[in-house]
């Protein structure tokens, strides 16, 4: 359907000439904010047809199984390619990217300070995530992830709250120090393979053979640049700040897409590239996805913010797919990246809840909160939709995500899934509670409520799109896990698991 279609390389530049137009456009916001909403609604058309023609059948030894792939010789003396192609993992997550994308511009219509750099820098963090999720080529790899740390360090910096300027540095200092211990992770291993090329499959394919104690080194050099991105317990430090200070379009984003680029790296580079060095580290990924997940719920359970609340939980939710990865498995793996794309669809909802929150009645503090379904209960009904899915209601893909991480933990460690599995009843504490200080009771004394109103047209569009894929796929889970569960097949025949 798709053949001699340059479709994955369309998707990168769709979103770049959007970003040009956009950029060059006129004073008037809505001129920008029409084009901005065009470029990625077609791209979003154009990743659900790359879905659509995705070939489930095709197998292959991970890593060799590349879909639509496009190769473009670029610096030849250096090895550096334009090398992009898709596998069951990235091929959902190049989806959710372009859906987010969409949805958030959409949600930011209201946006009236500078519009057309707002949607512009939009823009621009779609080109660098779908770089991320698309590169077979490490420079090229590079190169887009620190495309991505661009907008929205301004996105932060120009839009964000009282602490936006420290929160923004905060952001780029931390995930900028991960980035070069990344880079030199990425030489390391170019100049043991000693090939002449940055191809991620030729890299790939020497990695079994590199000597035991380099793969444990480099290993724990990506495990660290990585986690960093994810967050992972104690490099965590950036995120709760960068999200209470982001606008929610970015705390959207930064949530629903760059938490997931950290475990994506993992998945696609760290794993299959050093096989002996994950086995060797499997017990630290254990003991630091525990934690994670542990930490985040506890956290989460203090705060009085609900933006911070909700912040703490990505911290404890990220963890679950570090737990998914960590039992080496098919089941595991499969169900760990089945979280990435359902905590995407999840905490994009959250985000976007907790902006609307204080857009209409301007605190997110949960103490001066209450009763506010009596006057907004669209509102309401997607934040119940959205606290439920995220503690693992049944019929929610939250459910179907972590229900199979506890699974694969099961079958790899046995007993002791009673460690992790105490965050369930956590995660439905705070939430629950949170519901009941911030929607039902009586209607708030400790603000003016006089003028709360329920959700506009263009935060009730993006927030019923999302709710409706949270049921569709939590009913329907085989839909994304038919796309990730033979990629995850062949990465746990890498790892010698099953």
């Amino acid at each position: 359907m798709l053949e001699g279609i340059p479709i994955l390389t369309l998707l990168i530049l769709l979103p770049l000439i959007g970003a040009i137009v956009t950029l060059l456009s006129g004073k008037d916001p809505k001129v920008a904010k029409s084009l901005a909403l065009v470029f990625s609604g077609i791209t979003l058309i154009v990743s659900l047809v790359l879905l659509l023609s995705f070939n489930l059948s095709a197998g292959g030894i991970f890593g060799q199984n590349y879909q639509f792939t496009e190769q473009y010789q670029w610096a030849k003396s250096l090895g550096i390619s334009w090398i992009v192609g898709v596998d069951g993992i990235s091929a959902p997550m190049v989806f959710l990217t372009a859906l987010l994308c969409f949805l958030a511009i959409l949600f930011s219509w209201d946006v009236k300070d500078r519009t057309k750099q707002y949607m512009g820098l939009m823009l621009v963090l779609e080109v660098g995530v779908m770089g991320v999720f698309m590169s077979l080529d490490y420079f090229m790899f590079y190169v887009f992830w620190e495309i991505v740390l661009i907008p929205m360090f301004f996105l932060i910096g120009i839009w964000g709250g009282p602490r936006r300027e420290y929160a923004a540095i905060k952001f780029f200092i931390y995930t900028h120090i991960a980035s070069l211990v990344m880079l030199l992770a990425i030489f390391a291993m170019y100049f043991q393979a000693n090939l002449g090329t940055f191809d991620m499959r030729a890299i790939q394919a020497a990695g079994s053979l590199f000597p035991n104690g380099f793969q444990m080194g480099i290993f724990l050099a990506l495990f660290f640049g990585f986690g960093v991105k994810m967050p992972i317990v104690p490099f965590h430090t950036w995120l709760p700040d960068a999200h209470v200070e982001a606008p929610t379009a970015g705390s959207v984003l930064l949530a629903g897409l760059l938490l997931k680029m950290g475990a994506y790296g993992i998945i696609r580079i760290a794993m299959p590239t050093l096989p002996q060095g994950a086995s060797g580290w499997q017990w630290l990924l254990l003991c630091i996805a525990i934690l994670s997940i542990l930490y985040g719920a506890f956290a989460s359970l203090a705060q009085k913010d609900l933006k911070k609340m909700v912040a703490f939980s990505s911290i404890s939710h990220m963890g679950m797919v570090l737990l998914g990865l960590a039992t080496l498995g098919t089941i595991g793996i499969a169900a760990g990246s089945f979280q990435m794309f359902s905590h995407g669809l999840i905490t994009a909802v959250l985000f976007m809840v907790c902006g609307v929150v204080q857009h209409k009645a301007g605190t997110r503090e949960m103490t001066k909160l209450g009763g506010l379904a009596a006057k907004a209960p669209w509102l309401a009904t997607f934040m119940m939709i959205g606290f439920m899915a995220s503690l693992g209601l049944p019929g929610l893909v939250g459910f179907a995500a972590e229900f199979t991480i506890f699974f694969a933990t099961w079958q790899t460690w046995n007993y002791l899934l009673l460690i992790p599995i105490i965050s369930v009843a956590i995660t439905a504490a705070y939430y629950i509670w949170a519901m009941q200080r911030t929607i039902f009771g009586p209607l708030t004394d400790k603000i003016d409520v006089s003028h709360l109103r329920d959700v506009n047209w263009f935060e009730a569009a993006p927030l019923a799109a999302l709710c409706a894929a949270i049921i569709l796929f939590g009913l329907y889970p085989s839909l994304i896990f038919d796309f990730m569960r033979p990629a995850a097949s062949g990465l746990a025949g890498l790892l010698g698991v099953i």
